[in-house]
């Protein structure tokens, strides 16, 4: 038995656990953003008009839920891939596709979201925050569920391009 295979069989098992907590917290953090997304909403009035603001209103919102419902069951399914298999190539794959959605749908809903906050004067557009500020906090509390997922999704993706495809060639051959 080789002095180091110990250190190293446990070296390897820590990484392995490190990323299996990882890619759960991402997956339950896209999962959360999801969640609060969907159950956004609020019914108010102003000047007798009643309306109720709902996170499926906004196509922005919608496809942010989509966006973080795949990265959730995405990453529940990755939780279950053998750690020898050939497949984890496909996965830094996926693991990019994941990170750019999970970026590109976190941008528009934060766009839309600024927009509800702040107003836009040049459209001549109110913000509505002030009439609806739970719908907003949920707004908010989304987006910052769907950011923790997305920076835990970008280290795991910088952790897989290093470990599985090692572009700087650090590994012995």
């Amino acid at each position: 038995m080789h002095p180091n295979s110990s250190a190293e069989s446990m070296a390897k098992i820590t990484k392995r656990v490190c990323t299996l907590v990882l890619r759960l917290m991402a997956a339950a953090a896209t999962l959360l953003a999801a969640i609060v997304m969907v159950t956004s909403h609020q019914r108010t009035s102003i000047f007798g008009v009643s309306f109720e603001v709902k996170y499926n209103h906004t196509p922005a919102f919608q496809y942010f839920v989509i966006a973080n419902a795949i990265a959730t069951v995405y990453g529940f399914l990755v939780l279950f891939l053998p750690s020898e298999s050939q497949l984890w190539r496909l996965v830094v794959a996926l693991d990019v596709v994941i990170t750019v959605l999970l970026s590109s749908s976190f941008s528009a809903a934060l766009a839309i979201g600024d927009v509800g906050k702040h107003g836009n004067s040049y459209a001549g557009w109110q913000p509505i925050c002030g009439q609806v500020p739970k719908y907003c906090d949920q707004v908010k509390a989304a987006l910052i569920s769907s950011f923790v997922g997305l920076i835990i999704y970008l280290l795991l993706l910088l952790y897989a391009i290093h470990t599985v495809l090692d572009p700087l060639l650090l590994k012995k051959t």
